[in-house]
């Protein structure tokens, strides 16, 4: 009986032992030392691809281009303060998220809103950025001088696909000819410049890098007027997304994040805009 019990305890044990062994162990993506992260590459003054590598450009993978913007910027100070190595993807908008997800990436950074839908696929570091909305449109437009939301009923406009732009804050407008949304940030800048649609909505740094390239728009910023969009703090809080559950990586981005106040966000947005492609 004792030989029966003590076999028993061994094979226990060593059941222990091998199923510990063989657990798999979670990865962060960053084990080799390089943080690699995904943008559009396309949604100045966020990012944007540049021939050379002026102005602290990074390369793009497997492209003979550049990446700069506040998104390259901010995701340098990341990767130099954790000791890592930077690499920049160039993804469409809509093959961010599938990307982390599958672990092709190991984070994105390309001005993505915290929002609850976004959440239920990824987890988010951040915010890195405080983004409110406001609309641009042309100095001879009979908009230019809307105080408000409701001023401009009747409207034809656009947005980008996929942003709570186009899907939360156009709807908001009582009256507004909502036209198909624009594929990229500069599409829809495009629209508004060929007078495809009277006014765009987007947020105040793609506005302000907006105002650098095309002299003829204007800002419209209704905050305070009591008569705004309405949108939750996640929508206007922008995040760096990760996979589900990488925690290590997450807390990571979000030790370095910690240090930063949004002043400091705003300043290498300043930076950012400064030395952003014009046209």
């Amino acid at each position: 009986m004792k030989k029966i019990i003590a076999l028993t305890m061994a094979l226990a044990m060593a059941a222990l032992v091998f199923g510990c062994a063989s657990a798999p162990k979670a990865t962060t993506g960053v084990e080799d030392g390089v943080l690699t992260v995904a943008m559009e590459c396309a949604y100045a003054p966020y990012n944007w691809t540049q021939a050379d590598d002026s102005n602290g450009a990074v390369p793009i993978k497997d492209s003979n281009e550049f990446a700069n913007g506040y998104d390259v910027m901010m995701a340098k100070k990341l990767a130099d303060a954790n000791g890592w190595k930077l690499e920049v993807v160039r993804l469409d908008w809509d093959s961010l998220i599938p990307a982390v997800q599958t672990g092709q990436i190991d984070a994105v950074i390309a001005g993505q809103s915290m929002t609850p839908e976004r959440m239920e696929q990824v987890d988010f570091a951040g915010p890195y950025l405080y983004a409110t909305i406001v609309c641009l449109t042309l100095k001879t437009s009979s908009f230019a001088t809307a105080k408000g939301i409701s001023d401009l009923s009747g409207g034809t406009c656009t947005s980008q696909l996929g942003t709570i732009w186009y899907d939360t804050c156009l709807p908001q407008i009582t009256g507004a000819k909502i036209q198909p949304a624009a594929e990229t940030a500069p599409a829809m800048l495009m629209a508004l410049e060929t007078g495809t649609v009277d006014f765009v909505c987007t947020d105040m740094p793609t506005a302000q890098g907006a105002l650098a390239a095309y002299p003829d728009m204007v800002l419209l910023d209704f905050a305070g007027s009591g008569n705004d969009f309405t949108v939750a703090d996640s929508d206007v809080n922008i995040g760096i997304s990760v996979k589900k559950g990488n925690t290590t990586l997450k807390d990571a981005l979000n030790k370095v994040l910690s240090t930063m106040t949004a002043d400091d966000f705003n300043a290498t947005m300043a930076e950012a805009i400064a030395v952003q492609p014009i046209g």
